[in-house]
C-alpha cells in the first residue's frame, strides 16, 4: 500500500489530494464544504443562486442578494471548519465579478471559475491571498487562459481543473464530441496534454502548476489511475452528492440512487452548453416545447429568453428545493452506479483506501 502524494496549491497543503467539485443550484453549500473540509480534502461552495429566490427582481436587487448570501455561507463554513474551503463561480453568471470579489475579500481560499472563459480573473482578486484555478475542457483553452493571464497580469494559474466530457451539468464541449462515448475526448489524453501545457508555463515562470482531473472519476481506482498519469489531485462531485452531509433535498439524492445508466443523458442547455443529466418528465415535457417559459432572472450572459425553451435558473432552483415536477437534476455519467447514502468521512475513507491500494 503506498500513501497518496499530496496536492499543493501554493502555501495550501491538501491531503488527500481530492477537490469537492461546486454544484449549484445549493447542492453544494456550507455543509457538505464544511463536512469535506474537515476530512483533509477541498470542500466547495457553489455561488451560484445561492438565495434561490423566485421573483421578479431587478438586476441589481439580484447583486446585492447574491453577495450578501454569499457572504453569509461562506462565513458560516469559516467558523465550522480550519480546512480549506473554496467557492466555484461561473463565469457565465452577470454577476460574476462581484462574487469573485465577494469571495476573495471575506478570505476565501480557492476561487474555482469555469463555465466561459476566465480571461479577467487575476484583476478581480487583487491584494488578496485567494487561489484562482481555472477549469478547462482542453490544452487549448488552459494556453490561452495561461498566456492571458501572464501578458495582462503577470499571474500565473495556482491550479487548473481539467474537466472531461463525464462529468455532470454543463460541459466544455461540442453536441457532436459527446454524442458517442466511443469516440467522446478521452480524459487521460486530455489530462497528459493539459499537463504538457501545465509544466511549460510553470517552467518559464518558475512556478508549479497542479492539473486537477475532473469527470467520470469515481472510486479509488480512478484516482490513483489519474495520479499515475501525472495529475497532482481529482475533482469530484457526483459522489458527494449521496452523502448524508450534501445540502440536495433527499428527493433530489433519490434520482441518483434511482438512476440507470440510460438515464443519463446530454440535454441542450438554455444558456447554450451542452449538459449531463437524470432524465425525467420536466426534460421530455421542455424538449415537446410544453414548457411555459419565465424569466425571473436576467442573470446568465449567455442564455437568450426569447429562444430558450425554459428558465435553466428556474429549473435548478426547483429541484433544489425538491420539486422535480419543475425542474431536473444535473449528474455525472457514473451517477447510476450509487447505490446507498453514506457520510462524508465513510466516502472519504473508502475512496483513499481504495487509492492507496491501487497506487504503486
Amino acid at each position: 500500500m503506498s500513501k497518496l502524494p499530496e496536492l499543493v496549491i501554493g502555501d495550501l497543503k491538501i491531503y488527500p489530494p481530492i477537490i469537492q467539485g461546486g454544484m449549484g443550484v445549493r447542492i453544494s453549500m456550507e455543509k457538505l464544504a464544511v463536512a469535506v473540509a474537515n476530512q483533509g480534502a477541498v470542500g466547495t461552495i457553489s455561488a451560484a443562486f445561492t438565495s434561490g429566490i423566485k421573483s421578479l427582481l431587478s438586476i441589481s436587487d439580484i447583486e446585492c442578494l447574491s453577495e450578501r448570501e454569499l457572504i453569509a455561507h461562506i462565513r458560516k463554513a469559516k467558523t465550522l471548519t480550519q480546512g480549506i474551503l473554496a467557492v466555484n463561480i461561473m463565469v457565465a453568471l452577470l454577476n460574476y465579478p462581484l462574487l469573485v470579489k465577494t469571495s476573495s475579500n471575506e478570505g476565501i481560499d480557492i476561487i474555482f471559475s469555469g463555465a466561459g472563459l476566465p480571461l479577467n480573473l487575476p484583476k478581480l482578486i487583487k491584494e488578496t491571498k485567494t487561489k484562482i484555478v481555472p477549469i478547462v475542457s482542453s490544452a487549448r483553452t488552459a494556453e490561452i487562459i495561461c498566456k492571458t493571464w501572464i501578458r495582462k497580469y503577470n499571474y500565473v494559474p495556482d491550479a487548473i481543473v481539467l474537466e472531461g466530457p463525464m462529468a455532470g451539468g454543463h460541459l466544455g464541449f461540442s453536441m457532436e464530441d459527446l454524442e458517442n462515448e466511443e469516440t467522446m475526448p478521452k480524459l487521460e489524453k486530455l489530462l497528459v496534454e493539459v499537463i504538457g501545457v501545465a509544466e511549460k508555463y510553470g517552467k518559464e515562470n518558475n512556478k508549479n502548476i497542479p492539473v486537477i482531473p475532473a469527470g467520470g472519476i469515481y472510486d479509488g481506482k480512478d484516482i490513483a489511475r489519474m495520479l499515475k498519469l501525472g495529475a497532482s489531485g481529482v475533482q469530484l462531485a457526483t459522489r458527494f452528492v449521496c452523502t448524508h452531509e450534501c445540502d440536495a433535498p433527499d428527493v433530489f439524492k433519490q434520482a441518483y440512487l434511482n438512476a440507470k445508466k440510460e438515464d443519463l443523458i446530454i440535454i441542450n442547455s438554455p444558456v447554450g452548453m451542452p449538459g449531463r443529466a437524470i432524465k425525467n418528465e420536466f426534460l421530455e415535457k421542455a424538449k415537446r416545447g410544453e414548457i411555459k417559459f419565465n424569466c425571473f432572472y436576467q442573470c446568465l450572459k449567455t442564455c437568450i429568453p426569447s429562444k430558450s425553451p425554459y428558465c435553466i435558473a428556474n429549473a435548478l432552483i426547483s429541484a433544489a428545493d425538491g420539486d422535480l415536477e419543475n425542474g431536473f437534476v444535473f449528474a455525472g455519467s457514473n451517477a447510476y452506479r450509487c447505490d446507498k447514502i453514506v457520510s462524508v468521512k465513510e466516502l472519504m475513507d473508502e475512496l483513499v483506501k481504495e487509492a492507496e491500494e491501487a497506487y504503486t
